[in-house]
């Protein structure tokens, strides 16, 4: 059983002042839990080990997806293909950041891997910094948690610059290149989100800017904001497939941008082949025996309970618990129906007292950095609540 601790939660006002307006749910309710995880270092030390072993595998993957040309069998848009293997084949393009979500991992179960949310993964915010706050606001010793997202990801800026070697040179080899950093207009989670990766970026020591994606400028020779200005590197959230199937012009000018060493895009496009939940599968076929996969196919699974969920999509849309006897017993709508369908084995989620479901997000940015926790019922969706954790 999930053991929780009571606390006092932040008000909304202390929230705002952080910067995080998303605090209440359309149906009024509190998006932050007002009581967090309790863990052990030992279970902190296995998450560790696990996500990096776990990334590890996912890029032995890709040079397998990308070797053997399987795109196709990952629902990826032709479109992104050239752009997808241009930022593979050479390390400047660095993966900054993303978040594995996992079963298990507490009160005695595996860690088991459900999904990589490479390229757009959200709860950044929220496991960066509320976490802190909710433990210095009762009095914790702020440092009892799996918790150095913002200092792993600053760090990870530098190797934009420094690559594999030691961070500490950052200072003497930049040379003022400036990454823009671009959400949507009108969406306060993902605007607060890119500027608080800015501040990361700011703090790492890079020139930074913020421009809405609809006044960036694109050409063959670069990516500019509104005012002209040309970075040489462009963070963008927004997804890549989307791009691709929603803006296919956008897509042919940054391959064209990628292909003249005119800018670097973040996260790079290679992203895409570890945020198609199709890698599931490759990942079961080559490393069948790691205890961290689950059963996983392209096909619905015979004699066993499984998951059926879209190569891409988000926030549990379209997704359908099936049992064994291939009756469905739960299942979300959404807007990604016709992405290709993936079949993993299904796992449980840890229980609190209350029978309430809790899903551990483990961000990575190098390496394994901080732990967070979604609780909710059986597919955790936009309406499960964001739950902080504690080491005892």
């Amino acid at each position: 059983m999930v053991k929780l601790q009571n606390i006092r939660p932040l008000k909304n006002e202390q929230l705002e002042k952080l910067g995080f307006t998303w605090h209440t749910d359309s149906d009024s309710s509190r998006y932050i839990s007002d009581s967090l995880v309790q863990i052990t270092q030992d279970e902190a030390e296995v998450y560790y080990e696990a996500v990096n072993e776990i990334y590890d595998m996912y890029a032995e993957a890709a040079e397998h997806v990308i070797e053997n040309d399987l795109f196709f069998e990952l629902g990826i848009p032709f479109n992104l293909v050239d752009a997808i293997k241009k930022s593979w084949e050479n390390d400047v393009h660095w993966h900054i950041y993303g978040r594995f979500d996992l079963a298990g991992g507490i009160d005695g179960r595996p860690i088991k891997l459900l999904e990589f949310n490479a390229d757009t993964p959200t709860a950044l915010f929220e496991t960066a910094l509320l976490q802190w706050a909710l433990l210095k606001e009762n009095g914790m010793d702020e440092n009892r948690q799996f918790n150095n997202v913002y200092d792993a990801i600053r760090e990870n800026f530098k190797r934009l610059i420094t690559l594999f070697d030691d961070t500490e040179l950052f200072d003497e080899r930049y040379e003022g290149w400036k990454i823009l950093f671009s959400s949507i207009q009108g969406n306060d989670e993902e605007e607060a989100t890119t500027r608080f990766l800015q501040q990361m970026a700011t703090d790492a020591g890079f020139n930074t800017g913020f421009e809405y994606l609809q006044n960036v400028k694109f050409d063959e020779n670069g990516i500019y904001d509104r005012n002209e200005n040309l970075y040489e590197y462009w963070f963008k959230l927004y997804p890549w497939e989307d791009i691709a199937i929603n803006e296919p012009e956008l897509a042919t000018t940054l391959t064209t941008i990628m292909q003249n060493q005119a800018a670097i895009i973040l996260n790079p496009a290679y992203t895409l082949l570890f945020q198609s939940k199709g890698m599931l599968k490759i990942l079961y076929d080559l490393f069948p025996d790691s205890p961290y996969l689950l059963k996983t196919s392209f096909e619905p699974l015979k004699g066993i309970k499984y998951v059926e969920k879209c190569a891409f999509g988000r926030e549990g849309a379209n997704v359908k618990i099936v049992g064994a006897d291939g009756a469905v017993l739960n299942e979300q709508g959404g807007e990604y129906g016709n992405h290709k369908k993936v079949y993993q084995e299904y796992a449980e989620l840890p229980k609190d007292a209350s029978g309430v479901k809790y899903q551990a997000g483990v961000f990575f940015a190098y390496e394994a950095c901080g732990l967070g926790f979604r609780k909710g019922g059986e597919i955790m969706n936009n309406m499960s609540k964001f739950v902080g954790h504690v080491i005892v």
